[in-house]
């Protein structure tokens, strides 16, 4: 990940839902939004849309309708996803691709592991890893440019978003 990949930290799934909206009609898709949650919030949150493949119509239907929810749903459900073993935490869109081809799945030690991999600094990783074992939702997305990162940080802070960072 660059350093204009933003994160922020929402606390509840509508807010973050709100946030992969806006993030889509800035012209981004599902494919270039992360999401890391813990495994409990993943099944609570998201429990019907990952069993079924109703999701990938809600992803399309979001994408093109608008609909709040419908992507982030999308993006959980059918997204490329990693579960870190042992240590709870479900990972799913470009950034779970990223450690999953570099093999971070199994040996990054849990989500701090896995964040100072993607190269987020280790007192930010801690505050993440609080926040998405707290049943947080953590979203990252890569800022086509530079001058969009400050954007993406205000878009995601005037969203309810906390410690938004671009790495």
């Amino acid at each position: 990940m660059s350093k204009n990949f933003v994160t922020g930290l929402f606390k509840t799934r509508a807010a973050a839902e709100a946030a992969v909206d806006a993030l889509i009609k800035r012209g981004y898709t599902r494919d270039d939004i992360s999401v890391l949650m813990s495994d409990s919030t993943k099944n609570k949150e998201f429990a019907v849309q990952t069993r079924t493949h109703a999701a990938d119509g809600l992803g399309i239907g979001g994408a093109i309708g608008g609909t709040v929810g419908a992507v982030l749903a999308a993006i959980v459900a059918v997204g490329t996803s990693i579960a870190i073993p042992g240590a709870g935490i479900a990972v799913a869109g470009p950034i779970a691709a990223a450690l999953a081809g570099a093999g971070a799945g199994g040996a990054t030690g849990g989500l701090i592991g896995l964040l100072l991999g993607a190269g987020i600094p280790e007192h930010r990783a801690k505050v993440y890893d609080t926040g998405v074992r707290g049943g947080g939702l953590l979203l990252g997305v890569e800022a086509k440019t530079a001058d969009e990162v400050e954007k993406l940080e205000t878009l995601l802070e005037d969203i309810g978003a906390e410690y938004v960072r671009a790495k």
